[in-house]
């Protein structure tokens, strides 16, 4: 005769293993997603980083694409990325720069030291912006289109791979 309770183990197990089928048939189980996309980019809410120019909501609308940057001078992948940032800006796509929880020198060392590829930016001390945009961590960025909306969020650093196979086609989708 089976007791109930040995049954437990055999429904936690087939519960576990329906979960991780559910998550295997995802296009890509590395992709997280964002409740954004889609969707007109939140508010901006920063305060000013040096003496660049001040990122506003209005950069964020009209024509073109542009990204948005979530980083951080204590953030190693950030260092890891912004050679592909430069490469980006270079080539004419604006770069919004979102400094998130850092202290204000360091984060001006970070750029005196790697180069500034933003065409604005401005500091997220409180990660209250990073809220509202559903901020995992830092690096992340975001594809808006000319009229505002997130076409792609992509969490982590934007290394060549991803550049050209994220990063690049979300642009030409977004255009």
């Amino acid at each position: 005769m089976v007791k109930p309770l040995m049954l437990v183990p055999l429904i936690v197990f087939g519960a576990f293993a329906a979960f991780a089928l559910v998550g295997l048939q995802r296009e890509n189980p590395d992709d997280l997603p964002s409740a954004l996309a889609g969707r007109a980019a939140p508010a901006v809410q920063v305060t000013p980083l040096g003496d660049g120019p001040l990122l506003r909501d209005a950069d964020l609308r009209g024509e073109g694409v542009k990204l948005v940057n979530y980083w951080a001078s204590w953030c190693a992948p950030c260092r890891a990325e912004h050679p592909n940032l430069e490469k980006l800006a270079r080539e004419g796509v604006p770069i919004y720069g979102v400094n998130y929880k850092d202290k204000p020198d360091n984060a001006l060392g970070f750029l005196a030291e790697l180069g500034n590829p933003y065409a604005a930016m401005g500091a997220d001390e409180s990660g209250r912006m990073a809220l509202d945009w559903g901020l995992y961590g830092v690096p992340e960025t975001y594809v808006i289109d000319g009229e505002g909306n997130i076409v792609l969020r992509f969490a982590g650093p934007i290394t060549g791979r991803v550049l050209e196979n994220t990063i690049r086609p979300a642009i030409e989708a977004a255009r």
